[in-house]
């Protein structure tokens, strides 16, 4: 039986008052692809981010392995070397080539040695299709490179969860399909991820399990098949009606 990777109790987020996150539970396994789907607003991204700790929360509990994270700033930064976020808009440092904006955590905060660094980052970058672009610096990179130079980025670290927020909301189309694979191959190979996604023929791929948040709470779960295929509640079918629903079967 798998271990229990993350466990979230009874998770409370507000802002100005407003409940974004009302008294959420969830657990993922290791190994297991949890997707989260839900319309705009419903507290998807927000989720992600108390999970990172680069939200506080006003109450309930975040376990990675057992271990219950503070907000401390030690317990913040621990927690972010154990849950590795990869974001809509990259966030590379412009003055860094790109195997500067991988190295740059690992060497500097995890304490690792450079060459050692180096070459696992080379190795990565080959396995992800840049090893060509070690040298380079984001502003000659396209979207997707971007994109995948940020997966590399998070990778790392070794964390023991991957975090997806709409990694693909900012490319065009065509750039896609690129990060979606890698993605893919990360799933193939063992990875705990929880994903963040509108890209609703990817999720049924890539999902051990769906997650659908409405209001700030767990409307629906289940397989992807379960899901896609035999939606339980209203809400849920309604906003799989939006999204043409006979293209992804």
């Amino acid at each position: 039986m798998s271990d229990t990777v993350l466990e979230i109790r009874n998770l409370v987020k507000k802002f100005d008052g407003h409940t974004i996150l009302d008294g959420l539970n969830l657990n993922v396994l290791e190994g297991e692809v949890v997707v989260i789907l839900g319309p705009s607003g419903c507290g998807k991204s927000t989720l992600l981010r108390c999970i990172n700790g680069l939200e506080e929360i006003q109450s309930g509990s975040i376990c990675v392995h057992g271990k219950e994270m503070s907000g401390s700033r030690e317990s913040v930064s621990l927690l972010r070397q154990k849950v590795g976020m990869v974001f809509q808009s990259y966030d590379l440092f412009p003055h860094l080539s790109v195997l500067g904006n991988i190295m740059l955590s690992p060497v500097k905060v995890q304490k690792r040695k450079k060459d050692e660094v180096k070459e696992e980052a080379r190795e990565l970058l080959k396995k992800v299709g840049l090893s060509d672009k070690a040298d380079s610096y984001p502003r000659q990179l396209s979207g997707g490179q971007k994109q995948r130079a940020a997966i590399v980025r998070a990778l790392i670290l070794h964390p023991e969860i991957l975090l997806f927020d709409e990694v693909t909301a900012a490319l065009d189309p065509e750039m896609v399909r690129e990060v979606l694979d890698v993605i893919l191959a990360l799933a193939r190979q063992g990875k705990t991820m929880l994903i963040v996604t509108h890209e609703m023929q990817f999720a049924k791929a890539v999902a051990d399990r769906i997650v659908f948040i409405d209001e700030g709470k767990i409307a629906e779960e289940g397989t992807a098949q379960e899901f896609f295929e035999h939606p339980r509640t209203e809400r849920a079918k309604k906003f799989l009606h939006v999204f043409s629903f006979e293209d992804i079967r």
